[in-house]
């Protein structure tokens, strides 16, 4: 089985978005159909339009000109010929400026904020360092707001042109209501941080997990950009789990599911920060590893209140032969293992992409993972090498948010035409 960590090509597909979009979806639009796949193309004649989605070259003509009227797509020189000879064809795309979106990503350690036009195009990015005040939802709410406000200055952007926020958190968010019913980084439950960061800014925003970030990364940008059913398996701070399922990004009833961290996998297991015990988390998160780590290290631990240098520390411990920090990485590989075995019983998907800032640790993508996976699979020669992993070059957390702000954008965009 070969398995290594595999940077974001450079030679990526044109354009950004699903390359395998549903178009026979009666819910999306004739219009955003159109918009979708010029998007997902880069640039496309009109004519390999109508053969994409089995139109007739003139419902192509009456849609695009819409949309050329409504400032969403441009004529540009260019495109694949249909024969060798003339000039190649005028294709559509995207008129980049013509919509702005703001993807932010909150954690423990740090909050980040990128600007992207309609053509999924990073413009510029801000961060600013988490504090002690965080956990209260309002001091959330007031972050987010300087990292916008930033954004629109440092960019001389006026704030009427952001179309959409997109924001992604750990923790159980349901998307439909923008509610956080619980997160790591709030000191309370049911909070309806959408509707506050929405009065606040006076722009449409829109909650997602911080796993499905990542996996709508990977479905606009990455590696998912042509499967039609794959799993982002993250290890971060804790690990999560996306789900995409006919191209589209799967979220349960509520927006609530794949929580694959919090998952049972030890009957009055370890404790979980969700209160709970026996969760997968409770055996791979930064904290379950620093929970060990004052024997492993012998006392000689970093400063306590932060748990990534912890980590790294025992990290190098382990590399260095330091047996009891060895121990500890192996068996949360194992547990890692078990998650993973899971996924492929209940799911059967194309692929499972890990990906996460924890990759830099190899235990968790060995060799040894993927076959004790193997191991506890049914069927073992089918699920062989459907596992991949992914390290990002760009903050994918960026792509990730910004994708999910995009596709707010787009919908409302076409709702109004």
């Amino acid at each position: 089985m070969n398995l290594s960590v595999k940077d974001r090509p450079d030679s990526a597909a044109r354009g950004c978005g699903p390359s395998l979009a549903p178009l026979s979806d009666p819910s999306i639009p004739p219009r955003q159909k159109v918009l979708d796949l010029v998007r997902s193309m880069g640039a496309v004649p009109r004519v390999e339009i109508a053969r994409a989605l089995e139109i007739s070259p003139g419902t192509v003509t009456a849609l695009s000109s819409d949309l050329i009227g409504a400032g969403y797509l441009q004529e540009v020189e260019g495109g694949a010929r249909e024969s060798g000879r003339g000039r190649p064809p005028v294709s559509l795309a995207v008129v980049p400026d013509a919509v702005r979106v703001i993807g932010i990503k909150l954690s423990d350690l740090r909050h980040a904020a990128t600007m992207m036009n309609f053509a999924g195009e990073q413009i510029h990015q801000v961060s600013l360092a988490a504090d002690g005040r965080d956990a209260d939802p309002s001091h959330v709410v007031d972050r987010i707001d300087r990292l916008v406000t930033a954004l629109l200055v440092e960019t001389g952007t006026p704030r009427d042109d952001i179309r959409a926020v997109g924001i992604g958190l750990p923790g159980l968010v349901e998307t439909v209501t923008g509610s956080v019913n619980w997160s790591p980084l709030l000191n309370s439950r049911s909070v309806p941080l959408a509707r506050m960061i929405r009065d606040r800014l006076g722009i449409e925003t829109v909650l997602e997990n911080d796993a499905n970030l990542l996996t709508l990364a990977e479905l606009w940008f990455g590696k998912g950009r042509a499967m039609n059913n794959f799993c982002v398996v993250t290890i971060e701070n804790g690990i999560g789990m996306g789900f995409v399922l006919n191209n589209r990004l799967f979220r349960g009833a509520r927006g609530l599911g794949m929580e694959i961290g919090h998952t049972k996998v030890q009957l009055d297991g370890a404790l979980c920060r969700c209160g709970r015990r026996g969760c997968l988390e409770a055996y791979l998160a930064d904290y379950a590893l620093v929970r060990e780590a004052t024997t492993a290290l012998r006392g000689d631990t970093p400063d306590p209140l932060n748990p990534d240098e912890t980590v790294k520390r025992l990290y190098e411990e382990a590399k260095a032969g330091n047996k009891a920090a060895r121990s500890i990485f192996l068996r949360a590989s194992r547990y890692l293992a078990l998650g993973l075995s899971n996924v492929m019983q209940l799911f059967d998907p194309e692929r499972i992409i890990i990906t996460g800032e924890r990759l830099t640790f190899d235990y968790f993508y060995s060799e040894g993972v993927l076959e004790e996976m193997l191991s506890m699979t049914l069927d073992v020669e089918r699920f062989r090498d459907r596992v991949e992993v992914h390290a990002w070059k760009d903050p994918v957390w960026a792509l990730g948010a910004g994708a999910l702000a995009l596709s707010t954008a787009t919908s409302q965009a076409m709702a109004a035409l």
